[in-house]
């Protein structure tokens, strides 16, 4: 798949895999700056053309265990019409250990195809083993 990339800062670094066989692209942090809440935003220095029918999903990087850094939303959801700069938005969770500085790599871009989802209402639903057990109730 051909993703065009646009670099919007002079220090930006092409997103790349780590590894063969990797799902996901690293990203790198041109700047860190603090929102009005105190958390520290990853500026990428980068915006991409996500095509039609593919969604961006931003992850943290398995190595923030070793920051004091949470991923403020999770999960980001990088639709396909969106153009401006990558960005992840990270919570400082303690003051023990380190956190990401320009030049780190501060998460990862998986971009998946997705369905198109058309919800019918219905006043059954088919059975099943689980049923509507919920947290926790398949490890019982």
């Amino acid at each position: 798949m051909i993703v065009k990339i646009k670099k919007l800062h002079p220090d930006a670094v092409v997103p790349t895999y780590a590894k063969e066989g990797d799902a996901a692209v690293d990203l790198y942090a041109t700047e860190i700056v603090k929102d009005k809440y105190g958390n520290h935003v990853c500026l990428t220095g980068i915006a991409l053309e996500i095509p039609m029918g593919f969604v961006g999903l931003l992850l943290p990087r398995s190595s923030v265990s070793k920051t004091s850094l949470a991923l403020a939303n999770s999960v980001g959801v990088i639709d396909s019409g969106y153009r401006g700069e990558i960005m992840l938005k990270y919570r400082q969770t303690g003051d023990a250990n380190p956190i990401y500085r320009s030049g780190d790599r501060v998460g990862q871009l998986m971009i998946m195809p997705y369905p198109k989802i058309e919800f019918i209402e219905a006043d059954e639903l088919s059975t099943t083993d689980r049923g509507s057990g919920g947290f926790g109730s398949t490890g019982q």
